[in-house]
């Protein structure tokens, strides 16, 4: 099992970077996928990105490509979401979450087991 706690959140001019950091619990961080999810008022969760196990293939929604990264530090139990040139349309609350599914890269919500309590980050125009 593993505990996620998110940081970073905001309030950012459109524009402007953030960048989000999710700790993890537990000794096999290393055996999760990870992905950030966020959620604006009155809209579902939707998938941000996604990075495997080991860090290298990542992936991204057509809405953040270019603008996000996504990498994780399996040392320090944490990933990141890099977050560059907001908009407005970027305001939610962002979650980072963990699957021990590791055949690919996943984006779907019901395949993540583990959340965190989100962060709020709010982009002004």
């Amino acid at each position: 099992q593993v505990q996620l706690v998110e940081s970073g959140g905001g309030l950012v001019q459109a524009g402007g970077s953030l960048r989000l950091s999710c700790a993890a619990s537990g000794r096999t961080f290393s055996s999760y996928g990870m992905a950030w999810f966020r959620q604006a008022p009155g809209k579902e969760r939707a998938f941000v990105a996604a990075v495997t196990w080991s860090g290298d293939s990542t992936y991204y929604a057509d809405s953040v490509k270019g603008r996000f990264t996504i990498s994780r530090d399996n040392a320090k139990n944490t990933v990141y979401l890099h977050m560059n040139s907001l908009k407005p349309e970027d305001t939610a609350v962002y979650y980072c979450a963990a699957t021990p599914r590791l055949y690919r890269l996943y984006t779907r919500a019901t395949e993540f087991d583990y959340w965190g309590q989100g962060t709020q980050v709010t982009v002004s125009s």
